[in-house]
């Protein structure tokens, strides 16, 4: 087995992309704002540690070794900036308050941060299987069955149809007191307080996540604004107006390439005070990144948000339920009265609830609608096969459809 073969099968895009088992929003956040940040953090922390990070204009009687100290002193202790048209400040508090305190730790953070764009991914692969149906399963059947032969596609859909029906019947409330329809109203306005008998669990878990995905990508600002002294919240608005006046792109003093070190040098019992120049050629790269950075923030964070309102819209309105299954049906010929619609609510209400018409959003993400289409006839036919599929609801007992 050759090296790139194992190199292969462990760096396969399919295993970096992680499972189908939610949306395109999502994999926006979780893979490839993940994978943008890695490569940067490999870029800058490529020419931190392998190439020449800093170097520094030393007197002339500073020898091979002296240069060598200079250079590895002033590239751990920060580094100042001090315009070139502007007096060095003799005050040491006024030096430090210009100090540099990032470029060393660039790499890091941002690796720190993909983390944080990763961990919502994680905990969804880790709690949605609470649910007791394999969705990352169910969704790879129905996308491997676009293209095959038409019967196993048939049968696959068939088989997929009957182990959510299982599951769905399995994940029901069989018994009724208090503290049961307590819940079912609760379930009306909030499935994070619900649980896998009330139909809810996948579903307020997802919002939950989104939420988390949300949360991430605003506190994303919070962390780099802390980290780089407080100016990036706004720096893209920065970078804008400084190109729309000056009409070109002009060294920025958030990155500088030119920055001062001071530094003692002990000998016996003296001791010098030195003041040397340095150049930082990767904040040359830095700033290009951050730039880059603040903008896809940005976009994702606009992405995340109005995704999230999208998803808790469809979970809030009741009538959405119903509305989504009723197109596939009308596609199948099966809604032809107000009987078959009055079914068709019951159908989606009480017998697929939210996490059933969850799942088959899912699957409809990462499929298309022809298949989703077949998946919901199957549905459709278990459902009305069933024996007590025509029983009034009772209201006043609080039963549902069991």
């Amino acid at each position: 087995m050759s090296v790139g073969s194992i190199i292969g099968g462990w760096a396969s895009w399919s295993k970096l992309r992680g499972n189908d088992d939610d949306d395109w929003v999502d994999r926006m956040n979780h893979v490839y704002t993940v994978v943008l940040l890695c490569i940067f953090a490999i870029f800058v922390g490529g020419g931190q540690y392998v190439g020449d990070p800093i170097n520094c204009w030393c007197p002339a009687q500073f020898t091979g070794a002296f240069v060598s100290y200079t250079k590895s002193y002033c590239w751990i202790k920060n580094t100042y900036y001090i315009p070139m048209h502007e007096t060095i400040p003799i005050e040491k508090d006024s030096r430090e308050a210009e100090e540099i305190t990032y470029y060393q730790w660039v790499p890091i953070i941002l690796v720190f941060m993909a983390f944080l764009f990763k961990m919502p991914s994680v905990v969804w692969r880790m709690l949605n299987t609470y649910s007791g149906l394999n969705l990352e399963k169910i969704v790879t059947l129905t996308a491997a069955t676009q293209v095959g032969d038409p019967k196993k596609r048939d049968q696959t859909v068939k088989h997929i149809a009957a182990y959510i029906d299982r599951w769905l019947d399995t994940h029901r409330q069989y018994h009724w007191n208090f503290m049961v329809r307590m819940r079912q109203k609760m379930s009306r306005f909030c499935c994070f307080l619900c649980n896998r008998r009330e139909g809810t669990f996948l579903t307020g878990l997802y919002l939950f996540v989104k939420m988390l995905y949300v949360i991430n990508v605003i506190l994303q600002f919070f962390i780099l604004n802390g980290f780089m002294g407080g100016f990036y919240s706004l720096y893209g608005f920065e970078v804008l107006d400084g190109l729309a006046s000056n009409k070109e792109w002009r060294e920025s003093p958030r990155f500088p390439r030119v920055t001062l070190c001071d530094f003692k040098i002990r000998q016996l019992e003296n001791i010098q005070d030195w003041t040397v120049q340095c150049v930082l050629p990767i904040n040359l790269f830095n700033e290009k990144i951050f730039i880059f950075m603040w903008f896809w923030f940005v976009f994702v964070a606009c992405l995340t948000c109005g995704n999230f309102l999208f998803w808790i819209w469809r979970v809030l309105f009741r009538q959405n339920r119903p509305r989504y299954v009723k197109k596939f049906l009308k596609i199948m010929d099966e809604i032809h009265g107000d009987d078959d619609r009055k079914i068709c609510k019951r159908f989606a209400d009480e017998y697929l609830r939210d996490d059933g018409i969850f799942v088959l959003r899912l699957v409809g993400k990462n499929s298309n609608d022809i298949l989703l289409t077949d998946l919901v006839f199957n549905l459709w036919q278990i459902f009305k096969d069933k024996p007590l599929m025509k029983r009034t609801v009772s209201e006043d007992k609080g039963d549902t459809y069991a």
